[in-house]
């Protein structure tokens, strides 16, 4: 887990506490499909498993979810985003997550399909196909 005084693993110039780390806790919900999507790269690079179920559209939404603990989610890349601002209702996020397994260095690039579910942005899934690295 990212110290108070580190930068969040988003690539936000804040410190974790005070970006994604509000969000993870509940004390703030991401107003933006942008935001939701680093909120949720800093999910897996902190291990917070709940927090991803919790914001993944409920109809794909996976029942459990295992992290490999041998990665390291370490970089995130935002390259376009449509629409998914605050009074919208869907949107979409590309993006290059970088990390490293071992002596292994990789990434995962992902075009995301969001949506407003009870109010709140939630992931829905890959508008295409991902592509490892």
């Amino acid at each position: 887990m990212p110290t108070p005084a580190l930068p969040c693993p988003c690539g936000l110039p804040a410190a974790y506490p005070d970006c994604c780390g509000r969000f993870h806790s509940g004390a703030g919900s991401a107003p933006t499909a942008e935001l939701l999507m680093r909120s949720r790269f800093s999910a897996f690079a902190v291990g917070d498993t709940a927090y991803l179920l919790r914001s993944w559209h409920s109809s794909t939404r996976p029942a459990r979810l295992d992290l490999d603990p041998e990665q390291r989610w370490e970089r995130l890349e935002i390259l376009t985003t449509e629409r998914g601002g605050m009074f919208e209702t869907e949107g979409s996020v590309e993006f290059r997550a970088h990390y490293r397994e071992g002596r292994h260095t990789g990434s995962l690039q992902e075009h995301s399909s969001f949506s407003r579910e009870a109010g709140a942005w939630v992931y829905v899934g890959p508008l295409s196909p991902v592509d490892f690295d």
